[in-house]
């Protein structure tokens, strides 16, 4: 099926690799696998991806690495295999742009749940109109084709989930929004309590969007609350 979703499954173990490419094959999906960064650029640069997942831990170029390389080139769906006990892996993954991450040993029903979603995110795209495209300061933010641009037309780079919390801000302007109401509104419910999700994620677009990110004009901290996007701010010249 040439529609199918091409996934590539990186990680130094091969039962690993094996176990999630059987899986993931047996339930609709195109799925290559790679032991290594470099194995993993030759087979992107033969199929490019949909969704990678990668492991955080491997020898040579680690995952790290390569999810922030991806990030700089597109909106690929990267999914972050991390251990059980290292939450700093998991705080680091997401402040390179990693959409999700899941945790070792993991449940393979979960996974792909997760990947659906990620998959769902990235290609919603429908049909604009002049209300669907908000203004951030000096970026503009397309709601249907799920784009961010700067005020000369160029792209800003975004991953799912900053896109889906920009687009929360954009439906809910000058309204203080709990960091539950962000994590309900961007669909990402299955967020652990204790996870820096929300901060990391709106310290990243701050600096896409702010002139100062240091000092935040357009989408504001409200102590003990959670955070604001300030319409009339975004939409002043």
């Amino acid at each position: 099926m040439t529609n199918q979703p091409h996934i590539i499954v990186v990680d130094d173990e091969q039962g690993i690799r094996d176990m999630v490419a059987e899986y993931l094959g047996h339930h609709g999906f195109a799925v290559s696998t790679a032991g290594d960064a470099d194995t993993f650029r030759s087979l992107h640069a033969e199929r490019p991806a949909d969704l990678v997942i990668l492991d955080i831990t491997m020898p040579g170029e680690d995952g790290l690495s390569l999810a922030r390389w991806l990030r700089a080139r597109s909106k690929i769906g990267i999914v972050m295999l991390t251990a059980a006990d290292e939450v700093i892996d998991r705080v680091v993954g997401l402040e390179v742009g990693a959409d999700d991450y899941i945790t070792k040993p993991f449940d393979l029903r979960e996974l792909r749940a997760r990947i659906k979603t990620i998959l769902r995110r990235v290609g919603d795209i429908t049909t604009a109109t002049d209300d669907d495209v908000i203004r951030f300061g000096q970026t503009y933010l397309n709601l249907p084709s799920r784009k961010l641009y700067d005020m000369t037309g160029n792209e800003i780079v975004l991953t799912a989930m900053e896109f889906d919390l920009l687009a929360a801000f954009a439906r809910h302007p000058n309204k203080v929004l709990s960091r539950d109401q962000l994590l309900d509104l961007a669909h990402h419910h299955h967020w652990e309590p204790f996870d820096r999700s929300i901060d990391i994620r709106i310290a990243r677009l701050r600096r896409k969007i702010e002139v100062d990110p240091g000092k935040p004009e357009i989408i504001k901290t409200v102590r003990g609350a959670g955070y604001m996007f300030r319409r009339n701010m975004a939409t002043s010249s």
